[in-house]
């Protein structure tokens, strides 16, 4: 039976009319004629219900019931899932993103961090909290991209003394681009975590060859001087040496995220095109519960690249680590908000529940801050993930030059091996400005200033 004539019967396309040309293919098998599929089929357009047990059409009659309640729910009954901004400087575009998202049938709740910008379905910098359904392009496409800083049982001043072997330990023990990995792979037990999932065994021999690698873009592995004035970090205040990075889940992640977020999407088909990127998987079905699995490894690996790249720049430097502070802002969490266990998609947001201590970068030049959250409700407890950037990369390409970014890093004490032009400093927000802006929502306890930074060399297509 061809398409047309499955779409003369009402057959919808997509999953549905696959399962339809799989019962077809078991009612072939049985010897039924042409004409009498064709009945079949047309009676279970009719009325499916009656058809979910059938031992050879039952899959096509549950695709396409699950098919009518997706479709059904394409539109949200009653107002739009309330939601509020943190910062003043926040592009309209973005802004529009988080009204949309907060739109969606599945949305419970919003919120705009004062970093926001621009991004692909909800902004970066976005909150979202869902009842029962995990977005892939909410959580983002380099899924589990999240900050490491370890301090080192080396005082600050080896960071000048000893400046060439701190240069040294970056330029072999990092790698950064599209693709970018080590011929000899790095070894960790995330490898012989469960890739089993055919989505994940696809990307399994890829996640290898980069584990311990960063991507492009904003990513980065650099030293600074990190001062305490809060014990909760861990250590007495005080003045540290530290390795900050930034990095995800790579190749891996990105292929992980691309695939299920063409699922959502047909699974989805009718809903508008403003909000076709925010298409959601179920996690009462199978496709929500594969990319759920899939997410978490993506998380798991994601924290392996760096406990590689720390592990490995640290023995290169014969160097102990004192502490490690760490967290994801590209995921998704199952939390209790107002008494109801919700799907909270942090996309560019920091995780800042009572006490929970995290990383929010600042530029090259700009200072990282380390924080506590506060556990604020209306924010999801979260926080901003960074700076943000204040203009796009076209734009920085155009307004600025190599010279403009030498004089930047030269004027702020910081040695530059690798980056970007679209990474200058200049394009990204006052980190002291985003923090003003969300003092009720985290506490900060230390500060690291970077001095020796390394990123992926100028023309490499981020992947942030």
């Amino acid at each position: 039976m061809k398409s047309r004539d499955m779409e003369k019967l009402g057959v919808p396309p997509g999953p549905v009319r696959k399962a339809a040309i799989q019962g077809v293919t078991r009612a072939r098998a049985e010897g039924r004629s042409k004409a009498r599929i064709a009945t079949d089929l047309r009676a279970i357009v009719e009325e499916a219900e009656a058809w979910i047990e059938d031992p050879i059409y039952g899959g096509f009659a549950r695709e396409l019931q699950r098919h009518r309640a997706a479709r059904q729910g394409q539109e949200r009954v009653g107002d739009p899932a309330p939601w509020r901004q943190w910062g003043e400087d926040i592009d309209p575009a973005a802004r529009q993103q988080l009204i949309d998202a907060c739109d969606l049938p599945v949305s419970v709740r919003g919120a705009l961090m004062p970093d926001a910008h621009l991004g692909f379905g909800l902004p970066i910098g976005g909150v979202l909290a869902t009842r029962n359904a995990v977005i892939p392009k909410a959580v983002g496409v380099d899924i589990a991209c999240r900050m490491k800083l370890t301090v080192l049982d080396r005082p600050p001043e080896h960071l000048r003394r000893y400046r060439t072997q701190f240069v040294q330990a970056l330029e072999r023990e990092t790698c950064f681009g599209i693709g970018a990995g080590f011929t000899r792979g790095r070894e960790h037990a995330v490898l012989d975590d469960d890739w089993s999932d055919p989505v994940l065994q696809r990307v399994r021999d890829r996640a290898r060859k980069q584990l311990g690698s960063s991507g492009s873009g904003n990513h980065f592995v650099e030293f600074g001087t990190l001062s305490i004035s809060d014990s909760r970090c861990g250590l007495e205040p005080g003045d540290y040496l530290a390795l900050l990075s930034h990095s995800g889940s790579r190749g891996a992640g990105a292929f992980v995220a691309d695939h299920w977020s063409r699922v959502a999407t047909t699974l989805h088909p009718h809903l508008p095109r403003h909000v076709k990127d925010l298409a959601w998987l179920d996690l009462d079905h199978e496709e929500g519960q594969r990319y759920w699995r899939a997410m978490q490894l993506m998380g798991r690996y994601a924290e392996a690249n760096h406990d590689c790249i720390h592990r490995g720049v640290l023995k290169a430097l014969g160097s102990r680590p004192l502490i490690s502070i760490e967290n994801h802002h590209n995921f998704a969490w199952i939390e209790e908000h107002d008494g109801e266990e919700l799907v909270v998609h942090r996309k560019g947001a920091t995780p800042a529940g009572e006490g929970v201590l995290g990383v929010i970068p600042g530029s090259m030049t700009a200072p990282t801050y380390i924080v506590a959250g506060r556990g604020e409700p209306e924010s999801l407890q979260s926080s901003a993930h960074g700076a943000g950037r204040r203009m796009s990369r076209r734009k920085a390409k155009l307004q600025y030059r190599s010279a403009d970014l030498r004089r930047a890093v030269e004027e702020a004490g910081v040695e530059l091996i690798s980056a970007g032009i679209d990474e200058a400093p200049m394009v990204y927000k006052d980190i002291d400005a985003v923090m003003a802006a969300q003092s009720d929502l985290v506490e900060t306890l230390a500060t690291f200033q970077p001095r020796i930074v390394r990123m992926a060399g100028p023309g490499e297509k981020p992947e942030d």
